[in-house]
């Protein structure tokens, strides 16, 4: 069910997993009729058995998962404390009870760069990504156009910078395709 539609305005969650069961509670999540959405990348791994490396997909990160709004958050509360799994969705700060919505426009965007076909990828965690500096920018040219986020350089190269609650992902761009936002 992981939906990417450029034209939806309903903002997502952040859910913080505390254990390593993602496909279970992706499958609790859509069992509740929400759309999910997790960060995959394809990796290469050794069959045991016939010593062969295959390339399959899998989660970027083992603990977080994002949950499409599709209800009031009081109804979000219930199913999040109502799950067999331990889970907490991100807040707005430390102290507010809040959820923090990430605006549809971003997942948009982070979701259309965490496509696990390109290649000049790499994911950052949330603080790492909290450390890069930048310029905002937005791509005017190229495969890239119509992004935004933070033009940041990276071992002598260019990258495109997209935060996300948990996490932050950078693809690489050439600087003349990027204008800086006002």
């Amino acid at each position: 069910m992981d939906i990417i539609n450029e034209q939806d305005t309903t903002p997502w969650y952040a859910v913080r997993l505390f254990s390593l069961k993602l496909k279970e509670v992706r499958g609790y999540f859509i069992s509740k009729e929400l759309d999910c959405f997790v960060p995959m990348t394809y990796m290469d791994v050794e069959d045991k058995e016939t010593h062969r490396v295959k390339h399959e997909l899998k989660p970027v990160v083992h603990n977080l998962i994002f949950v499409k709004k599709t209800m009031e958050e009081k109804d979000m509360r219930k199913i999040v404390m109502d799950s067999p799994y331990k889970m907490a969705v991100i807040k707005k700060s430390r102290e507010s009870l809040e959820y923090y919505e990430i605006p549809a426009r971003q997942m948009y965007e982070f979701q259309m760069m965490c496509n696990p076909d390109i290649l000049m990828r790499k994911y950052l965690s949330e603080g790492e990504a909290k450390l890069k500096k930048g310029t905002p920018v937005m791509v005017h040219f190229g495969p890239l156009k119509g992004l935004t986020g933070k033009l940041v350089r990276s071992n002598k190269k260019y990258y495109l910078l997209k935060e996300v609650p948990g996490m932050g992902v950078m693809l690489k761009v050439s600087r003349w395709c990027c204008k800086p936002i006002e």
